[in-house]
């Protein structure tokens, strides 16, 4: 803001976030806080055996990799966080008490200190998050919103690569380990990835995460079919089906995750058809504490 067009830009970015629908910024502000809990997520990288960063300064490969990681997940809420502000649209002050909130409640993604969870989880969420925003920079270009579109398209691409880097940690230790990292993906496919989210809360809705959730699964941002896909997408990355030299219990696994795709999906698509059949039921809006408590359709 030192230009001397600063004034005017602002304006300018004011006049395109005004036509962003308030179903829009209430899955925008639910990716932004998700984003700036990031202090639970470095605490979490660092509890993995062998994979830790005991004086903040290590000089180890995982050391180095996980403050990378940081200060370029921490430029997403940053940004995010700033245009909320200029936009003008939301109460910050709510998103503020939810964000220290979500930070103060944590979050456990059933890593249990494994590295090798710890990097099926990574390589699933990062995915996960991409897709997300990916989805939210189209329905701010959809909305005529070209400053949020591009934001939103950035931060989809970081996601992306540090998608493909966790992926990657674990190609290596399939090489390695195939057994062991075959069992691992089926117990957290069985439980069920947790959305770093889950417990966020402003102090008054206590189904706060659960509204955001159906929000976004209505405008196709993040849906069950998005969850089989990324299943899909990892069985095939790592070409389970082909893997061989595999114990009993390996091969077993082997089988239940290359079916698991699949299965998800047919499940998905019936639970979504479901909610897409009319019925008499009054629509189900909910107030968003996010948007100065203006309600917004949730499913």
């Amino acid at each position: 803001m030192t230009a001397d067009s600063w004034l005017e830009e602002v304006q300018e970015l004011r006049d395109m976030a005004s036509d962003i629908p308030d179903e829009v910024m209430v899955v925008l502000v639910g990716d932004m806080v998700t984003e700036e809990a990031l202090p639970t997520y470095q605490t979490l990288l660092n509890t993995f055996e062998g994979c830790d960063d005991p004086i903040g300064t290590t000089d180890s490969p995982w050391a180095k990799w996980s403050r990378g990681w940081t200060s370029e997940e921490n430029r997403h809420g940053d940004l995010l966080n700033k245009y909320l502000y200029l936009s003008g649209r939301c109460d910050m002050r709510s998103i503020e008490v939810t964000i220290q909130h979500l930070i103060t409640s944590g979050f456990n993604p059933g890593a249990q200190k494994d590295p090798y969870r710890g990097f099926v989880y990574t390589s699933f969420q990062e995915r996960a998050t991409k897709v997300s925003h990916g989805n939210v920079a189209k329905l701010a270009r959809k909305a005529g919103d070209k400053n949020l579109s591009r934001l939103c398209a950035k931060i989809a691409g970081d996601e992306g690569r540090h998608e493909r880097a966790y992926q990657q940690f674990s190609e290596e230790i399939l090489k390695r380990d195939p057994d062991g990292l075959l069992e691992v993906f089926g117990e957290m496919m069985r439980g069920q990835i947790v959305m770093p989210a889950e417990l966020m809360t402003d102090g008054k809705n206590p189904m706060l995460y659960e509204n955001f959730s159906g929000v976004a699964q209505r405008l196709g941002v993040y849906t069950a079919i998005d969850y089989a896909d990324i299943i899909k997408h990892l069985v095939q990355r790592w070409d389970l089906e082909h893997l061989e030299g595999l114990s009993p219990e390996g091969e077993k696994e082997q089988q239940y995750l290359c079916r698991l795709p699949e299965r998800y999906r047919k499940l998905a698509e019936r639970s979504m058809n479901k909610k897409k059949k009319p019925n008499d039921d009054e629509p189900n809006m909910k107030p968003f504490s996010w948007i100065f408590d203006r309600e917004v359709l949730v499913d």
